[in-house]
């Protein structure tokens, strides 16, 4: 298991840029995968991308491709999320969670997050 902090939501406005930043605990990090999903009210949780352990492999989810960026650096236990374009449709409790192997399959990340919030103002 590992312990998972999420920081950087906040307030933007449509059109702006965020970048969400999960510090992980452990000496393992480079060994699991890591995804970022997102939970509007009423909606259900949304995978929105996944960078393997090595980041040589990254998934990005269609409904945010060309304005998301999922990326790591393994020597200081992060991962981020460069959001870029945000929309008020982009608005959501968003969480990072790990997985001890590569998956897009929500069940398999074990450990999450608190979440950190996002509001886009139109």
């Amino acid at each position: 298991q590992v312990q998972l902090v999420e920081s950087g939501g906040g307030l933007v406005q449509a059109g702006g840029s965020l970048r969400l930043s999960c510090a992980a605990s452990g000496r393992t990090f480079s060994s699991y995968a890591m995804g970022w999903f997102r939970q509007a009210p009423g909606k259900e949780r949304e995978l929105l991308a996944v960078i393997s352990g090595n980041a040589l492999s990254t998934y990005t989810a269609n409904s945010v491709k060309g304005r998301f960026t999922i990326s790591r650096d393994n020597a200081k236990n992060t991962v981020y999320l460069q959001m870029n374009t945000l929309k008020p449709e982009d608005a959501a409790v968003y969480s990072c969670a790990a997985s001890a192997r590569w998956s897009l399959a929500e069940r398999d990340f074990g450990s999450w997050g608190q979440g950190t919030q996002v509001i886009v103002s139109s």
